[in-house]
C-alpha cells in the first residue's frame, strides 16, 4: 500500500518537499528560554532599583501559563497521533545531506518516548512533528483506479480490415487491472476477441465484421476489484459491406374499365 500512496500522491509529494524547504524551524519563545531570561533579569537587576516581588511573581505566574499551555499542547499533538494509527500519511523526513525526503505509508501504532509521540510507518518509527499531510483512503482508490483519459474514437471499415487499438489506464497497486471486457452498444464481446497489453487494448477485427454500419457506444469494463466501466469515452463507426439498392419492379399498365352503354 505504502507504493500506492507514493504513486497516487506524486503531486502532493512535490508540495511537501516545497514547504520542507522553506520551513525553518520555530523561533517562538520556550519555556526554557523564558526561565532563563528571568534568572538573567534577576541576575543583572539594578541593585539601586531593584524589581519588586510583584513583579517577579507576575512573570513567574507568566512563566507558569506558558508551561501549561505547551503541556496541553504536548497532550493534544499526542492525543491527535493516536487517531491516525490505520491511517495512510505523508511525512517530511531529512537525509544525511539535507535534501527533503518524503515518506509515505499507514501508520501501524502509535509509540511514546520522553512524553513525544512517534508513528510507526513500513517498519520505522517517526517524530509526530514529521507528519505532513493525512492521506484518505477514498482519495488512493480513486486515484488508483483504472480509465480512460481522452475521448476515443474507433473506425472500422470492411475494404480495410484491421484491428482497432487504444490506450487506456491500467490503475495503479491494489487497484491495477490486467484485462478488459467490451460491450457494444450493450451487447458484450466475445473474451477471445478482446485482448489487452499493458495500457493497450485490442479488439479484434472478426468482432466487427459481421456488424452493421453504423456508430456505436463502447463500454469498458476493467478487471479491477471495483470492475470500474467507462461508458462515455469511446466511440466506433463501422463501415461494412454497402447495401445495394434493389430496383424496382415494372408495374404493369391499368386495363381501362370497359364503360356502360
Amino acid at each position: 500500500m505504502s507504493e500506492l500512496i507514493q504513486s497516487v500522491t506524486k503531486g502532493v509529494f512535490d508540495q511537501a518537499k516545497a514547504s520542507a524547504a522553506t520551513t525553518d524551524t520555530s523561533n517562538g519563545l520556550g519555556k526554557d528560554a523564558f526561565l532563563q531570561l528571568l534568572v538573567t533579569q534577576m541576575k543583572y537587576q539594578d541593585p539601586l532599583n531593584p524589581n519588586t516581588d510583584t513583579e517577579f511573581i507576575a512573570q513567574l505566574a507568566t512563566f507558569s501559563q506558558l508551561e501549561q499551555l505547551q503541556n496541553l499542547g504536548s497532550t493534544t499533538t499526542n492525543s491527535q497521533a493516536f487517531s491516525l494509527v490505520g491511517r495512510n500519511v505523508i511525512l517530511n523526513t531529512k537525509t544525511a545531506s539535507g535534501e527533503i525526503k518524503p515518506v509515505s505509508g499507514r501508520v501501524d501504532f502509535v509509540s511514546m518516548k520522553s512524553n513525544k509521540a512517534y508513528l510507526s510507518v513500513n517498519g520505522e518509527l517517526y517524530s509526530i512533528d514529521q507528519l505532513y499531510s493525512v492521506v484518505s483512503d477514498a482519495y488512493i482508490i480513486e486515484k488508483g483506479l483504472p480509465g480512460i483519459e481522452d475521448k476515443v474514437e474507433l473506425a472500422y471499415d470492411a475494404e480495410k480490415p484491421q484491428n482497432l487499438t487504444f490506450t487506456v489506464n491500467p490503475g495503479e497497486g491494489d487497484m491495477l487491472a490486467n484485462q478488459v471486457a467490451i460491450a457494444i452498444d450493450g451487447t458484450l464481446l466475445d473474451s477471445q476477441y478482446v485482448t489487452m497489453s499493458g495500457n493497450k487494448v485490442t479488439i479484434s477485427k472478426e468482432a466487427l465484421a459481421k456488424l452493421p454500419n453504423g456508430e456505436y457506444k463502447v463500454a469498458v469494463i476493467f478487471n479491477d476489484p471495483y470492475l470500474t466501466t467507462v461508458m462515455d469515452k469511446v466511440s466506433l463507426e463501422v463501415k461494412n459491406s454497402v447495401i445495394e439498392e434493389l430496383p424496382e419492379e415494372p408495374t404493369e399498365p391499368e386495363e381501362p374499365e370497359e364503360s356502360e352503354e
